[in-house]
């Protein structure tokens, strides 16, 4: 695989185009139907010939689209065969995925994906670090930089590198009213909008508790929260003062209009046939706003509201749509998407689509077109861009776990002290990613974690570890106990962890003997090291004299895991009755089972496949799959090696809830394939939990960043009082609250 890349680099390179070596609360926006498909076929006996270049030649891929551009996309890629000067030309079958939608397929299986997709701004980090974004190189990153407007820009980036091509500059939200019920002179200031809404017996609707939309007050006030991620995508820390004096005018600000009784948390345009005066929206409700309100329409950018005496200008979220190229191991292929993807969201390309769908161009040309300026909701936009705060790539449990239940707090509020306590639940919600504005940046610190008392794989904090010198670190003592494990992992999460041989990801350590220990980590020669107190580390407990020690068993074969070199571990469920670990395997691949990672005991099979220590015959898999393989000993005189499908996991919730103390199981039910939901349970704030696998931790499913992690993620805390039902998604890889109906 790696000399493969090297090829495509290089060949990319020569082509001077702009493919790399991969790396990896969806807002109202987008779109989510997917049945469309129409394919686009190159004509060329029609169409003079192109001149001759390396890309040259037919390609045949799949584009994703939301269903309204689907025929303007088929549409652009004929015009782009039959108008490039390379001779490049796409055989391409556009599907209708709406933008929202994309990011979840293609992270389900990347390969299968898109090969040209859009996608919408928040589900950014999550593409770069499935490996589901290419990074674009010098010339497609001078393309993006030098046509569109400096928000979009910064759309396609993560650190300092570029994964995507925008295509809008439209994400955010302004004002739809009713002319015939919010007065001229009312634009421009909330209270007097919600006054004419009032007198007129109308509603007002604005999505509060929705964590797109209440950053407008906060933003308004002068707050900031800015998220920090690096080149993978991986989320590092967050400079955020919502919990502040300026919060605070924020919070009050929300109060009040949140509870006039007119108020309601929508930002559907449909209200308006349900008596709205106002709502609050985006480019996606324009068209409906129009069928509803007819002559009465107009569109305006978001109003200023007064606190004690002083006005403040709400200042709402603006963000992008983006266009993005799955990465190829055809160099050739790969560039010539480029090609396209660049073609798709040049100037023409996002006029086009304005013209079809009301996008909003990021491209600098085509925003002052006459058209575009003419649009009154696109004009709105350009009006309040001066104020609007661009939408960085951000978390997605930040919408849900700590913007909306700020939003639902402050709407609860009676009084300044709750509203207080709001901002102070929020910004705990933040946990170590908080970073004070004009703090300096946490430096990395590696941790001990693992099965011991102290730590619960992570249900407490790390033993924390001290560079004693540079790149050498070492723990505070740690009392540990025989047949526990542990690994050290940077910054209490797994993005960096360490094992057995200092390998990473690798193999948990196993302590020999009960003790306490310090562990040492030396990342100058990639060393991980433990000894107790006295400098030395103990040998397990001797086996009584004349016995030896006892055996532990392992699979070995020709399968991926293994290569007939590494074994894969198996666990004594009882004396004598060996278990392994699931093992990935493929058809026809070969297998045995032998002890201590040695060749001194194994078990294979005779001639007639009965099990038989030193057997000559190895086991062999007809079909791929994952498999377990026993080894039962338990009668000497008839060992039986077996092996058997996986059965399919059942999973369930535990934790610190409903009165357990992680030691009771709540089951969950498959309702969808691959969606589990638990009953409806009783939680509480500050609970945790997490789901795991077969009542057992070889399989668990914690939080971070928003993405449901198997490999013992950061348990999920309860954020609100409520009755709840769990819901694992192992499709789209969330792990969510739902309330109970």
């Amino acid at each position: 695989m790696k000399k493969t890349l090297a090829i495509v680099l290089a060949l990319v390179m020569v082509l001077g185009v702009i493919a790399c070596t991969p790396k990896a609360t969806t807002t109202p926006q987008t779109e989510t139907k997917t049945e469309t498909k129409t394919e686009t076929k190159t004509e060329t006996e029609t169409k003079p010939a192109a001149a001759s270049s390396e890309l040259a030649g037919e390609y045949t891929i799949t584009v994703w689209a939301a269903e309204k551009v689907v025929e303007l996309t088929k549409k652009q890629i004929e015009d782009f065969n039959n108008s490039n000067d390379m001779g490049i030309k796409f055989k391409a079958t556009v599907e209708a995925v709406g933008e929202g939608d994309a990011a979840t397929k293609m992270i389900t299986d990347v390969e299968a994906g898109g090969d040209i997709y859009f996608f919408a701004q928040d589900q950014f980090n999550r593409l770069v670090q499935a490996g589901a974004l290419g990074k674009l190189g010098a010339k497609a990153a001078e393309f993006v930089k030098t046509n569109n407007v400096e928000a979009a820009v910064t759309a396609a980036t993560t650190g300092e590198d570029f994964y995507a091509y925008p295509v809008t500059a439209d994400n955010t939200y302004f004002v739809f009213y009713d002319k015939s019920v919010v007065k001229a002179e009312s634009l421009g200031d909330i209270g007097k909008m919600i006054a004419d809404c009032e007198a007129a017996g109308k509603t007002f609707c604005f999505d509060l508790k929705n964590g797109w939309y209440l950053p407008a007050f906060f933003f308004g006030a002068g707050c900031k929260s800015v998220w920090e991620a690096d080149s993978d995508g991986k989320f590092l820390s967050v400079v955020d003062n919502f919990n502040s004096d300026k919060g605070f005018v924020a919070a009050k600000a929300m109060n009040v209009v949140m509870n006039s009784d007119k108020f309601v948390n929508s930002s559907e345009t449909s209200e308006f046939d349900n008596n709205a005066g106002f709502v609050v929206s985006g480019t996606w409700n324009i068209k409906n706003a129009q069928d509803i309100l007819g002559d009465n329409y107009g569109a305006a950018p978001l109003p200023k509201f007064t606190v004690d005496g002083k006005e403040y200008q709400l200042s709402p979220f603006i963000g992008s749509k983006l266009v993005g190229v799955k990465p190829h191991s055809d160099a050739k292929l790969n560039a010539a998407c480029h090609q396209l993807a660049q073609y798709l969201t040049g100037e023409k390309g996002q006029l086009e689509r304005f013209t079809v769908a009301e996008w909003g161009p990021s491209n600098i040309a085509a925003a002052k077109s006459e058209e575009v300026l003419k649009n009154a909701a696109i004009g709105a936009i350009a009006q309040q861009g001066a104020y609007s705060v661009y939408q960085g790539n951000i978390p997605g449990n930040w919408w849900g776990n700590s913007a909306q239940v700020l939003g639902e707090a402050v709407q609860k509020a009676t009084n300044d002290d709750e509203l207080k306590a709001a901002l102070k639940a929020y910004e705990e919600s933040l946990g170590d990613y908080l970073k004070k504005e004009g703090e300096e940046e946490l430096p990395d610190a590696w941790g001990v974690v693992g099965s011991f008392a102290a730590s619960e794989w992570g249900k407490s904090k790390d033993v924390p570890m001290t560079e004693k010198e540079p790149g050498i670190w070492v723990s505070d003592p740690v009392e540990l106990k025989a047949g526990e494990e542990f690994k050290v992992r940077l910054n209490n999460d797994w993005g960096s962890n360490f094992g057995v041989n200092c390998e990473a990801n690798g193999a948990n350590i196993v302590v020999p003997a009960d003790d306490t220990y310090t562990v040492t980590l030396n990342l100058n020669d990639l060393t991980l090291t433990f000894v107790n107190q006295e400098g030395v580390l103990p040998e397990a407990a001797p086996a009584p004299e004349g016995e030896a020690a006892p055996d532990t068993w392992g699979v070995v074969g020709g399968f991926e895991a293994s290569g007939w070199e590494k074994d894969v571990p198996m666990k004594e469920k009882e004396a004598g009755l060996w278990v392994s670990d699931p093992v990935e395997m493929k058809a026809d691949d070969e297998y045995k089972v032998r002890a201590n990672g040695e060749w001194k005991k194994n078990y294979g099979f005779d001639e007639a496949g009965a099990t038989k220590a030193d057997g000559q015959t190895n086991g062999k898999v007809a079909a791929d799959g994952t498999y377990i393989v026993t080894l039962d000993l338990r009668d000497e005189a008839a060992p039986a090696l077996t092996i058997a499908e996986k059965q399919p996991d059942t999973f369930a919730v535990i934790g610190a809830i409903c009165g357990t103390t992680w030691d009771k199981d709540f089951a969950m039910t498959e309702v969808e394939p691959g969606v589990w939901k638990s009953e409806a349970l009783e939680l509480h704030a500050g609970e945790e939990f997490k789901v795991r696998a077969n009542g057992a931790w070889d399989l668990s499913y914690g939080l971070d960043d928003g993405v449901a992690n198997p490999d013992n993620g950061t348990n999920v805390k309860v954020d609100a009082d409520g009755t709840y039902i769990v819901v694992l998604d192992l499709n789209a890889m969330t792990l969510t609250l739902e309330p109970a109906a």
